[in-house]
């Protein structure tokens, strides 16, 4: 036997290591079921059902019957629905940047210090938001009677009718008037809370630079509101399409003006309660939907590439 077979060791085969299978943890949907289970029920079963109602038509003869997209082709050849869309399109397109022009005014009167009790000012301004809005749209209902109201009496008092805020010509700066008076407040707390973030040192800066209050403006405060100016236009730009509260309560006083299909929404709601057109009015509801998400992420891409620049 020589030396090297003496010493040789048999080495055993080694044995690939043993993978063991990782268990998914399951523990985080305790905590997020319940909202997705929410989330499912109150949002995503009714888009699904107003999608289905919106495939169907209640024929007279034989019920309910699927025509695939017949409903959305109707739609676009309804002038009622296009009366509608145009009327709060014009009411966006004025309402509301008059309304985000006045709240981003009061903020700035508020955050420069120079405003005399500028907390009762906030609290005053921002009031009308806590009041419901069918509240509101009844109060400025009776302020508007020209038979009954406070512009009925002034009607009155001059002898002539110089105010008639539920005309045709007028019933829409009207309404205007009354989502302004409803909405600056929370728009203002918008733009004062983006206000309030801006630091100190800039002002400082500013100050030894010899900068004058319009130059702070322009150069600061205007800046670092685009984020929150992006924000308030998106919730305006919703809560215009949604037009619905103000004109619905207020058409009493002139059904000849304010007709059951004076807006999208009060369309839909009267097709739906009225003329039991429930998949002609899930059609209507969802093309508004669509068209506000696409202005909503136009506004929003927009806004998002002004803050890079």
């Amino acid at each position: 036997m020589t030396m090297a077979s003496a010493t040789a060791v048999t080495v055993p085969p080694t044995r690939p290591p043993v993978r063991r299978k990782t268990r998914k943890d399951w523990r985080g949907w305790i905590f997020v079921g319940p909202f997705m289970a929410v989330f499912a029920l109150v949002f995503i079963a009714p888009l699904v059902y107003a999608i289905y109602l919106s495939g169907f038509r209640n024929q007279l003869i034989g019920g309910n019957h699927f025509v695939g997209l017949d409903n959305y082709t109707q739609l676009l050849h309804d002038p009622s629905f296009w009366h509608g869309l145009l009327r709060v399109s014009l009411f966006l397109l004025v309402q509301v940047p008059i309304m985000l022009l006045i709240a981003m005014a009061a903020a700035m009167a508020i955050d420069s210090a120079r405003l005399y009790a500028s907390g009762l000012f906030r609290i005053v301004l921002f009031l009308p938001y806590a009041v419901p809005a069918v509240v509101a749209a009844l109060m400025w209902g009776f302020i508007y009677g020209d038979q009954f109201g406070l512009v009925g009496q002034f009607n009155d008092a001059i002898n002539h009718v110089l105010l008639k805020p539920f005309s045709s010509t007028w019933v829409l700066v009207s309404i205007g008037n009354i989502v302004t008076w409803e909405f600056v407040g929370y728009n203002m707390l918008i733009f004062y809370t983006a206000l309030k973030t801006i630091p100190t040192e800039l002002y400082e800066a500013a100050e030894l630079d010899g900068a004058n209050q319009w130059w702070i403006i322009r150069g600061i405060k205007l800046p670092a509101l685009r984020g929150s100016i992006v924000i308030a236009t998106i919730f305006s730009i919703i809560g215009s399409f949604q037009l619905f509260n103000e004109p619905n309560i207020l058409s009493p006083l002139d059904k000849n003006v304010l007709t059951t299909d004076y807006t999208p929404n009060m369309y839909a709601f009267n097709l739906a309660f009225t003329g039991q057109q429930q998949n002609y009015a899930a059609t209507v509801a969802i093309v508004m939907g669509v068209v506000t998400a696409v202005i909503a992420y136009v506004v929003q891409l927009r806004g998002s590439r002004t803050e890079e620049r």
